[in-house]
């Protein structure tokens, strides 16, 4: 297959969706990106802006297992359940406790690693075509806690992964969590830094300004939403949508949670849910934190932006349509004053999203198994905006017919998925 020439759609505008979109651009395409909503303004807009290399392990494991009840009914702990969907979401739940065996979890943090470990120059390639610089800070991620029995307790299985993966790591010495930010409580002693982790300073504005890119690339955006694609078997001719049919040579599924019907449709049985994440924006506080700062005690980061600092943690398991509750993460709040002494506390701003997220946490990457033209980009669950440039150049290259370089097997849409 040639470089260029093909009619691609593109259907999502978050991070995914827009990477995807600038890389088949960048080959020649005749691109077009279709959502109902502006770029960057779904879940995309909401996360914490970590550009996290580090984050290969599995969100479920033997240990999220041992600790789910004492989860379930604290208040402001890390996981929620709205009981009503419980029957939709059991067949769900059933696959992540098969997919916390040791082998499976072994295998899926390997996979993870594969792919983080080209997740940063994928990021480079994007920050240069689309003019980013200004949007991300260096400096790393930090992760806290009061002293370094807990934070070791806490950290373990990541930093065996780390060693093992060699992906860089250093624990802090006594007190130097606040000589690297002073608004720190001073009892938070213990300390791990992740230095070569970048954040963004404004997660919605990274996106828009790849869309911007893509467009002055001479990409075509379409605010439409799309509603289903023929039933015909072989390859899919056109997309159906509010704004009319859009013909195609090739379909990008990259709609977040949402992208399972369209997988469906394409012949692609992904068991995806949606971990639903809340955030609220606090005023900074004189000192503010420089990086973002995750609590290992309390679950929940901190995360300078440009518009204040955004308090993130936890997961919420219920339809992706349901009506946001946030109270649980308004609960955050007086314990955040209390890690950060000058914190005021006034809400700014609520925010509630969904990350796409399949049993065994690894996203789906790849050509549908039914429909030829049709490829999959979703699942990325809490690493989207990590993953979101080098999901979209791996299917740029797929749609190229180049090798992508990588290993996409564990992430192929007809896998087993526990």
């Amino acid at each position: 297959m040639s470089a260029g020439g093909q009619r691609v759609v593109v259907l999502g505008g978050g991070i995914v969706g827009a990477c995807a979109a600038l890389f088949l651009r960048a080959d020649g395409h005749d691109v077009t990106l279709v959502d109902r909503l502006p770029p960057g303004a779904g879940t995309s807009s909401g996360n914490a802006g970590v550009i996290s290399l580090g984050s290969c392990m599995p969100i479920a494991t033997p240990e999220t297992l041992r600790k789910l009840p004492a989860l379930l009914v604290d208040p402001v702990g890390p996981l929620a359940i709205r009981w009503a969907y419980l029957p939709r979401l059991l067949p769900w739940l059933l696959r992540v406790a098969l997919a916390c065996r040791p082998a499976q979890v072994a295998a899926t943090t390997a996979a993870l690693a594969t792919l983080l470990a080209h997740a940063d120059q994928a990021h480079d390639a994007v920050i240069q075509r689309a003019g980013l610089g200004d949007l991300v800070r260096r400096g790393g991620w930090l992760k806290v806690a009061r002293d370094q029995a807990a934070l070791l307790a806490a950290t373990a299985p990541e930093r065996e992964a780390y060693e093992r993966f060699g992906i860089d790591h250093t624990l802090l010495a006594d007190g130097e969590p606040h000589d690297l930010e002073p608004a720190l409580a001073p009892e938070l002693r213990a300390g791990l830094l992740m230095p070569h982790n970048r954040a963004v300073r404004d997660p919605r504005r990274y996106v828009e300004r790849i869309v911007q890119a893509f467009v002055r690339d001479g990409g075509r955006v379409v605010r439409a939403e799309a509603f289903d694609i023929p039933p015909d078997p072989g390859p899919v001719a056109l997309l159906r949508t509010t704004a009319g049919p859009l013909s195609l040579d090739h379909l990008v599924i990259a709609a977040g949670v949402f992208s399972r019907r369209f997988a469906r449709l394409a012949g692609a049985s992904v068991p995806l849910e949606a971990e639903r994440g809340y955030h609220v924006m606090l005023e900074h506080p004189e000192p503010t934190l420089h990086r973002p700062v995750y609590f290992v005690e309390h679950g929940f980061l901190l995360a300078p932006m440009d518009q204040g600092l955004r308090l993130t943690g936890g997961v919420e398991l219920a339809s992706p349509t349901a009506p946001p509750d946030d109270r649980r993460v308004r609960r955050l709040v007086p314990i955040a004053r209390r890690v950060l002494p000058g914190l005021a506390g006034r809400i700014l701003a609520t925010w509630q999203g969904c990350r796409p997220s399949t049993p065994d946490s690894r996203p789906v990457i790849g050509r549908a198994p039914m429909r030829p033209n049709v490829w999959l980009a979703f699942g990325h669950q809490h690493i989207g905006l990590t993953l979101g440039p080098l999901t979209g150049r791996l299917i740029a290259d797929l749609i190229a017919g180049r090798a992508p370089g990588i290993d996409l097997a564990p992430f192929r849409p007809e896998r087993r998925y526990w």
